[in-house]
């Protein structure tokens, strides 16, 4: 089988599934070409598992201070670049198009029907989970901004849908807690700003990791440029995890056992849906704003047990590689009931 694989890259969630994906795609012997769109060439790093990957525009969404800016997103994707990025996309002797909600793949397939299955987090929007009914337009604009043959959504929890587990690798590094120790990913949210509420705590760590050259430390701030294998290490033995309310990130923290404070991106409604989720989960606390009370009452919180993953990924290549036969009703149902994965120990602190 041969696939080309599209993945949306305005966040890092999107590329971290398909990391996951990548490795076990490749376990099975499938020839895979990768294409990103969404993000400037020069923005993305650690792509070494992608091999000689395409980008395209695509689309995206534009940000300031913590918000989506509506009008500039409106305005600043160009409909007519992605139709002749679709058109042009040869597709001649692939199998499949795999599309992780990246919409030049999406409709290219659809274009020139060769069969398409989307696997991402958005598709799980499709069915009643939390936040969905606040947003009935949000159904149909999924098939509208990446329409696939066949949908596969990934969420926290199953919400008696056909939704599988988050495609997240088991931790890298053992767990631990470093108590006071914070780890923050804000990358919506102005710097000065972080800095400014945090510099506040001073009888805690905070390690923001920020788009910046070079580490700094000021006072009880330690700025990191982002490094995929600093970011694992960091999140495996830190007492906290600070961020917006992406999937990708907050998978991976709730799999750590990490407490969460998640302040979600204004005007997006897949981030808002996912805080209304972590919070109805349990796994959250959730603030509108850098709100210096919200943090005050989080940080004094107890981190929860881990929540390991069951390997999706694997699961998902061999449904792939059996022609789809299986309902999605029933793959749901077999992949929660798998055991986790195993990663690093858990080591308790003293």
């Amino acid at each position: 089988m041969r696939i080309l694989y599209g993945v949306q890259g305005t966040g890092n969630g999107h590329i971290t599934r398909a990391r996951v994906m990548s490795a076990a795609l490749a376990r099975a012997g499938v020839e895979v070409d990768y294409l990103f769109s969404g993000r400037e060439p020069e923005r993305f790093f650690n792509m070494e598992p992608f091999g000689d990957y395409r980008v395209r525009r695509g689309l995206t969404f534009f940000t300031a201070a913590g918000k989506v800016q509506l009008g500039r997103t409106l305005f600043g994707n160009s409909l007519l670049r992605l139709w002749r990025d679709a058109r042009s996309l040869a597709l001649d002797g692939y199998d499949l198009v795999l599309t992780d909600f990246e919409p030049v793949t999406a409709w290219a397939a659809r274009l020139k029907r060769v069969p398409s299955v989307g696997i991402a987090h958005q598709y799980a929007f499709r069915y009643r989970v939390p936040g969905s009914s606040s947003a009935p337009w949000l159904k149909p604009a999924l098939g509208l901004m990446a329409p696939v043959d066949q949908a596969i959504g990934v969420h926290w929890d199953p919400f008696d849908a056909p939704i599988l587990p988050p495609l997240i690798e088991p931790p890298a590094y053992p767990l631990t807690t470093t108590p006071g120790e914070v780890l923050v990913y804000l990358p919506f949210e102005s710097l000065d700003r972080i800095r400014e509420t945090l510099l506040g705590f001073p009888d805690h760590r905070f390690l923001i990791y920020a788009a910046i050259k070079e580490q700094r430390v000021e006072r009880n701030l330690v700025l990191k440029p982002f490094a995929r294998d600093g970011f694992q290490r960091d999140l495996a033995r830190c007492d906290g995890v600070i961020a917006n309310a992406g999937f990708g990130l907050c998978s991976e923290a709730i799999q750590a056992g990490k407490k969460l404070l998640v302040k979600p991106l204004a005007n997006q409604v897949e981030q808002s849906a996912n805080a209304q989720a972590l919070g109805e989960l349990g796994r959250a606390a959730i603030m509108s704003g850098l709100d210096v009370d919200a943090i005050a009452d989080w940080l004094r919180r107890p981190n929860p047990e881990p929540r390991p993953w069951p390997d999706t990924a694997s699961a998902l290549v061999e449904w792939l590689l059996d022609g789809r036969r299986e309902s999605p009703a029933a793959l749901s149902q077999r992949v929660w009931a798998e055991p986790p994965l195993s990663g690093k120990t858990v080591v308790v602190p003293s």
